[in-house]
């Protein structure tokens, strides 16, 4: 089974710490918020924006793959999927992203 990928690079306002997330300059497109990491539950497949949840997806943990780099791992707040997400190219340069990135990899994945 083959997934499909649609790439939506916009900008938004992340619905947990309120900044302005711009689109990703690097890359194909930008699923979370570079400063808290936090995302929506918006997609089934990546940027097909085909779930009907619209919950927040919060970072519980980080891991490094093989072939993708780290992955973000989110579960949602409002029903419990969780997934994950390649840590964008630009994360780390953000303002304090890096001391989020450890206070989430310090967490047990529940």
């Amino acid at each position: 089974m083959s997934r499909k990928f649609t790439v939506i690079n916009e900008s938004f306002q992340c619905e947990q710490c309120g900044i302005e997330v711009q689109p990703l300059a690097q890359g194909s497109c930008r699923n979370h918020c570079p400063a808290c990491f936090y995302s929506k539950h918006l997609d089934i497949n990546p940027g097909d924006r085909a779930a009907n949840c619209g919950g927040l997806l919060e970072p519980i943990g980080i891991e490094d793959h093989k072939k993708k780099g780290y992955m973000i791992i989110h579960r949602c707040q409002t029903c419990g999927h969780t997934g994950k997400n390649k840590l964008a190219l630009d994360d780390p340069n953000q303002a304090d992203s890096f001391d989020r990135m450890l206070e989430i990899m310090k967490k047990p994945n529940l």
